[in-house]
């Protein structure tokens, strides 16, 4: 992928890479033609493995691959429209070229930016052999094998389990120090340059991040430890992004991201999240961060995980002192106090939250020493089922949810994280997008207190612009009572 290269004044040509400009909305946006051999495990596929990536059918895998790797190529763009990203490179294919010797991927009208000077950035690449070797093993392995049952709680920690163990992410380290950090995407630039500061903290106390990889606080805290990690002379730091196919388009990988894994569905990913973690610190952000949350509380207040250390921090600077009191407020009013005990929260202190996560791991550290427990995975934490099978976001399952105050609490944190998917969903995946826009928003149906609650909640990140990185938002939902 070197050669001469000759420019002229409409466009610059590099053999076998070629690059046009084209002028798209205000930006002028470039694209790219061009081969590019895969880095890492998959530089020969099998005949049936290329015949798969290349199935365009209906279940076929080359529409799921061409979405991810169109995505991976797009990181630093600043959208949360996956339709826009593939209505702007709707020209873009990838097809997969074959040799006895090993396989090249052949690119038509690729994003310019993932290229500098007729070569794939070294980064972007990696990304889109971890997009190549994570489509293939699920498809494989997980899927087509008949090993798994993902209907059998066993059988899908096993899995999450297995993807992670592929893509090398559980770590060759033996001692305990992934922090998990979850926020939004669309934040403020005070909130953003926060979350970089307790990412230094974090990264001078030799702690390693974990996020969802795209931007916003899924980038701050790595961008932080990435200063911290070299004032340490750490050569070998880890920057894990977690993600799926149905939000990977609206937010991509960032380029900091050295383990990149995507895991089949939402459910799958979350649960790789609290297996891999060590202790959780969440930042600003919207319906996807309180979806993370209840997540989150859903599992710590299921009685089979109340022994269960997980450090989790709530933070951010000081503006964002009234966003966290109405979370808090919303979590005290819809799982009440013993959910709320099970987080500290902690305001324009970035030491601070690096002291009490380093602490909090420790203990974790103790807890894993003393159960026998592997450190690299958290085999023990129970994952309930309602948590675990994914939700298929349809506007019958949005409004059969069971939204009520007299359900267990740990039920109705898990049918709570469920609602606000489908939010998130009706927010960034096109099909789902496609569906409000045609059948209207999603009539969410529950008790009037709890609906009062989380109408309160969701008003306030719309007025703070925490639904949508640009543009106004349009409301995919309507809150309707029993």
């Amino acid at each position: 992928m070197s050669g001469p290269v000759a420019v002229t004044t409409s466009k610059i040509t590099l053999l076998p890479l070629t690059v046009e400009r084209a002028q798209a909305d205000v930006d002028a946006i470039t694209f790219v033609n061009a081969r590019v051999a895969p880095r890492g495990s998959l530089e020969n596929l099998s005949h049936g493995e290329v015949a798969k990536l290349l199935d365009r059918s209906q279940g076929g895998l080359y529409p799921l691959f061409r979405r991810c790797a169109l995505a991976v190529m797009s990181s630093g763009s600043y959208r949360d429209d996956a339709r826009s990203l593939l209505e702007q490179y709707r020209d873009f294919e990838v097809k997969i070229v074959q040799r006895s010797w090993g396989i090249k991927l052949e690119m038509h009208h690729a994003p310019g930016t993932a290229f500098v000077d007729g070569e794939m950035i070294h980064g972007v690449k990696e990304h889109l052999s971890a997009v190549l070797r994570d489509i293939i093993y699920t498809a494989n392995e997980i899927v087509d094998s008949g090993r798994f049952n993902l209907s059998d709680p066993d059988d899908i920690t096993n899995a999450v389990f297995h993807i992670l163990r592929n893509a090398h992410a559980l770590g060759a380290k033996t001692e305990p120090d992934l922090v998990v950090c979850w926020g939004g995407h669309s934040i403020t630039g005070e909130e953003y340059d926060y979350s970089k500061k307790v990412g230094y903290e974090l990264g001078l106390r030799r702690l390693n991040i974990c996020t969802g990889c795209g931007p916003g606080a899924m980038k701050g805290p790595m961008k932080g430890a990435t200063i911290a990690h070299a004032k340490q002379r750490i050569p070998h730091a880890r920057y894990v992004g977690l993600t799926e196919p149905g939000i990977v388009a609206s937010e991509p990988p960032n380029a900091i991201v050295n383990q990149l894994v995507i895991l089949p569905d939402i459910e799958k990913r979350l649960e790789a999240f609290v297996r891999l973690g060590h202790g959780i610190i969440i930042f600003p952000g919207g319906v996807g961060t309180t979806e993370e949350i209840l997540y989150l509380l859903g599992l710590l207040l299921d009685p089979a995980n109340a022994d269960q250390p997980m450090p989790l921090v709530l933070t951010g600077p000081a503006s964002a002192q009234s966003y966290f009191k109405r979370v808090d407020d919303f979590i005290g009013l819809t799982l009440g106090p013993e959910a709320q005990k099970r987080y500290s929260i902690i305001i324009d202190n970035p030491l601070a939250v690096a002291r009490a996560m380093l602490k909090g791991v420790e203990r974790v550290r103790e807890y894993r020493k003393t159960t026998g427990e592997a450190y690299n995975f958290n085999w023990n934490l129970r994952v309930p089922p309602a948590l675990q099978t994914p939700f298929e976001v349809t506007h019958d399952a949005v409004a059969g949810l069971e939204l009520s105050l007299d359900q267990p609490v740990h039920a109705r944190a898990a049918n709570l994280r469920r609602m606000f998917s489908a939010l998130v969903a009706g927010n960034v995946r096109a099909p789902v997008i496609k569906q409000v826009e045609t059948l209207g928003p999603f009539e969410i149906r529950g008790d009037p207190k709890l609906m009062a609650c989380i109408d309160t909640l969701l008003a306030s990140f719309v007025k703070e612009r925490r639904m949508t990185l640009a543009g106004d938002y349009r409301p995919v939902y309507r809150p309707l009572t029993f």
